[in-house]
């Protein structure tokens, strides 16, 4: 099998790439050039796609024995992801660059660039796993290790995709054996720190990036119910569940601290409030996919008359390393607007934002995923107003 590993400059996609040759399969080393002005040295875990990661691909590549290329997917990258997030959060929603990377980029565009030239499959150093069912159809589950595991970032994948994704790490048990296997190879990435934070805000200053690129404007700092609390330099400098630098200057009433609750980009507000106003028993989104077969498909669940889904138990994750939660979830088609996922959890989530990815999880597996559009408030209607009065 012809396979493309995609080598960011890293250990893991260095040993990725190791284990694909050992399994015997004709690979071909491939880094990304993600940004048109790439700096020449990453600082520690700070930053990726630099000059530095490169060359540390191409070394990993002749130590392999493997053919190598860089692929420019720099306008891309900047389009699809950059461009998209300076449009999430000039809309108050919160995005997930990785999700719309391996969405947009990794497993769209260089899996069709691949395709075109003949690869059977593309391979990452992602820790998540693939199964393969009696009939052939593929799953995606979560790693060996739980520490190290990536399926939430990869649950914007489809059974396409999916049909050609390899992740040679999923069933290892630990990072350490990773590095030590890189050592063992003679890799020079075995003791490389990893890579955190924005991968294009290297110096991991989201406030300062953004307010370079959407034109801060003052407006106010209200409450639930309305009064004007402050103001503030720019909303989008403002997340749902921030704390820290709301700059009021005067505690509330009760004296408890109060919280980012809602960014309002049309009226240029932001609503704050106490932490028990974060807690969310509903969300839902109609940006949805499934990775590989639908829930009815699966039979996880029914279909019905209305065309969307009777309720199914599931976990629901709403961040990268975030703990998964009971919940039910179902399709829920109307005539007036677009189908979408509906997930009501067991107990209420906190912080959970318009813009985030919630994956759904049977199991070990990935099911599928939304973009959550809106939420609801674990608060009762009364309890709510009140608050907002007291406040």
């Amino acid at each position: 099998m012809r396979v493309l590993a995609a080598m960011s400059g890293g250990v893991d996609s260095a040993v990725a790439a190791a284990r694909a040759v050992d399994a015997g399969h004709d690979v071909v080393g491939v880094h990304l050039a993600l940004s048109r002005m790439p700096g020449t040295l990453r600082t520690g875990s700070r930053g990726c796609c630099t000059i530095e990661d490169s060359l540390d691909a191409r070394r990993a590549a002749e130590r392999l024995g493997i053919p190598f290329y860089v692929w420019d997917f720099s306008e891309r990258f900047a389009d699809d992801v950059v461009g998209d997030f300076i449009a999430e959060y000039a809309a108050g929603r919160t995005p997930n660059p990785c999700m719309r990377c391996n969405e947009r980029i990794k497993f769209a565009a260089v899996l069709e660039k691949a395709l075109a030239l003949g690869f059977d499959a593309v391979a990452t150093g992602h820790y998540a796993h693939i199964v393969t069912d009696a009939a052939g159809n593929r799953e995606l589950h979560r790693a060996s290790d739980e520490a190290k595991d990536q399926s939430y970032v990869l649950g914007v994948l489809t059974s396409e995709q999916l049909a050609h994704a390899m992740f040679p790490l999923g069933t290892t048990p630990s990072k350490a054996v990773v590095r030590a296997e890189a050592a063992s190879r003679g890799l020079t990435v075995a003791q490389k720190p990893d890579s955190h934070d924005i991968c294009f805000i290297p110096d991991g200053d989201t406030r300062g990036w953004l307010a370079e690129r959407i034109e801060p404007q003052q407006g106010a700092i209200v409450d639930r119910s309305g009064e004007t609390l402050g103001s503030h330099d720019g909303a989008t400098s403002y997340t749902v569940g921030q704390r820290k630098g709301l700059g009021i200057g005067r505690p509330a009433p009760d004296g408890r601290p109060r919280f980012v609750l809602e960014v309002r980009p049309r009226t240029n507000e932001v609503v704050v409030g106490p932490k028990e106003a974060l807690a969310v028993r509903e969300l839902a989104g109609a940006r949805y996919s499934w990775a590989g077969l639908d829930p009815v498909a699966s039979g996880v669940t029914t279909a019905e008359v209305d065309g969307g889904t009777s309720w199914f138990a599931c976990d629901v994750q709403v961040r990268a390393h975030g703990e998964p939660v009971p919940a039910r979830a179902r399709l829920a088609a109307g005539s007036a607007s677009a189908p979408e996922l509906v997930v009501e959890m067991d107990a209420p989530l906190l912080g959970v934002a318009p813009g985030q990815t919630a994956v759904l999880y049977v199991g070990t597996r990935v099911l599928g995923q939304c973009t959550i559009d809106r939420t609801t408030s674990a608060l009762p209607v009364d309890a709510a107003a009140g608050s907002a009065r007291a406040s």
